[in-house]
């Protein structure tokens, strides 16, 4: 028998992340609507500010991320000592997990959550444990029963993704109310510019007067930098030291910064984002309802399409024939919705091409 380094026990059990396809064979013009991505791009004020530091790429980047974690304060009015930031908002959960889980505690997150809680979680030697949701919607009542002695995190994407679901942010204190002191309650709002809604709130109220309340945010969605791998955390002053006693001492790069400051000072850019996506949400909903499918009702940049089990009209021959005109949804069977697709709002033609491509679809399985 061969002997060989072995990884930590769990590590070969974590069901390694997929992300959204992006390409179509074959096709000239692909729509790519799988991964939530903006249809404006970033700020062009950001793109300046981005390649502007391609003259100096000799230099390491600020360890700290002081002046980003500064323009971040200004925009949110935090303290920029209780903002900690890292390469993509998953960053920063994984640091989370590292630095308050261990074997044989237990992480709690719902159902159809993302998928990066429980390889964060699993990563360290602990357990994650399931949540029920209702209406695919995060139910409090459930994440509390789920609470034992050895749970030591609770994460929860408010709103939530692949569904598009929110809680109100007094649900969100009353959970909070409820979870012994000692447990992390880790809220993610990574689609919190998009939410139109007068009872949600994204945490910081939450955060700035709790100490085991953390917000993680990132500047892949309205700000469109997926690129860059930038997000930030928002939490109590223990937290953040933890934190940054484990994180890479350079893990937020030099054109990311730039980018970010300027991308989080052009309101204006957010706001044509804003704005289109609620238009198109609303409009996608109401189209694609037309024809007879079930849409979740959504309060981000994306929609979860509902599709029957009946042949010739399920969830994965629809995405093959949308697929084959270049329009790229995303199969979510890994979120346990193999029934469903996820679709991001895209530019206005994206949008129109898809409604038709499931009229023509669904008029041929007719």
């Amino acid at each position: 028998m061969s002997v060989f380094p072995k990884p930590r026990p769990g590590v070969l059990d974590i069901e390694a992340y997929m992300p959204g396809k992006s390409h179509a064979p074959g096709v000239a013009k692909v729509f790519k609507l799988s991964s939530n991505e903006t249809p404006l791009g970033p700020s062009p004020r950001a793109v300046a500010a981005y390649q502007a530091v391609g003259a100096h790429l000799e230099d390491y980047p600020d360890g700290s991320a002081s002046e980003l974690r500064e323009a971040i304060g200004r925009a949110f009015g935090l303290d920029p000592d209780r903002i900690v930031c890292g390469a993509g908002s998953d960053d920063l959960l994984n640091l989370l997990a590292r630095a308050y889980l261990a074997d044989g505690d237990e992480a709690i997150h719902t159902t159809h959550a993302f998928l990066v809680y429980p390889i964060a979680t699993r990563g360290t030697g602990a357990k994650p444990v399931v949540a029920p949701e209702t209406d695919y919607t995060a139910s409090v009542d459930a994440i509390l029963a789920a609470v034992t002695k050895k749970t030591k995190l609770v994460f929860l994407a408010n709103p939530n993704n692949p569904t598009g679901t929110y809680i109100s942010f007094d649900e969100v204190k009353r959970l909070h109310r409820s979870l012994p002191p000692q447990v992390l309650l880790v809220l993610d709002a990574a689609y919190a510019e998009y939410v139109r809604r007068n009872d949600y709130e994204s945490g910081i109220e939450l955060v700035a007067t709790s100490e085991n309340v953390v917000m993680t945010r990132t500047f892949s969605k309205i700000h469109g930098l997926a690129a860059l791998r930038l997000g930030w955390m928002f939490g109590p002053a223990h937290v953040i030291a933890a934190i940054n006693r484990i994180r890479g001492p350079f893990n937020v790069n030099a054109p990311a910064i730039a980018a970010g400051i300027a991308a989080i000072e052009d309101h204006e850019h957010q706001e044509r984002a804003r704005e289109h996506n609620t238009r198109w949400l609303a409009w996608l909903g109401q189209e694609i309802e037309k024809l007879g499918l079930k849409v979740t009702p959504s309060v981000a940049n994306f929609l979860l399409i509902h599709f029957p089990e009946t042949k010739g009209r399920t969830a994965k021959e629809v995405d093959a024939f949308l697929t084959a005109r270049g329009l790229v949804l995303r199969q979510v069977g890994a979120y346990k919705l193999p029934n469903a697709l996820r679709m991001s709002v895209g530019s206005e033609e994206a949008n129109r091409l898809v409604v038709a491509a499931l009229k023509e679809f669904l008029a041929g399985a007719a």
